[in-house]
């Protein structure tokens, strides 16, 4: 099924608005934690930038993300740091690996007092 929605060129019907949610709670949680240059998180490689900023994290880090499997375990590192940085429990950083889930989390964090 996955085939058939690529190579029928419909994967823009869920791949835009997937990325527009992401990038939009990024944005917010961006201007929630006081974090400069919260417009970086609507531009693709700079968003990794700008969620090692908000984990408290250096922005060297967003290098490491090239690396196949290190990109898996820094990306739970950070989500552990954003959640943090929300006053959220860190373990939400740990559930963005599971499908679905993933698009859930940001908006907890985003919208969340």
């Amino acid at each position: 099924m996955w085939n058939w929605i690529t190579f029928t060129g419909l994967q823009p019907l869920w791949g835009l608005p997937v990325y527009v949610w992401l990038a939009l709670t990024l944005h917010i949680i961006a201007n929630k934690t006081g974090t400069r240059n919260a417009w970086l998180a609507w531009i693709p490689i700079a968003n990794l930038y700008l969620m090692c900023k908000v984990a408290g994290m250096s922005g060297w880090w967003t290098i490491l993300f090239v690396i196949p499997l290190v990109n898996i375990v820094l990306g739970i590192i950070v989500w552990m740091g954003i959640a943090g940085a929300r006053n959220q429990p860190s373990w939400l950083g740990i559930l963005m690996i599971i499908p679905i889930v993933n698009l859930i989390i940001p908006g907890i964090l985003a919208f969340a007092e």
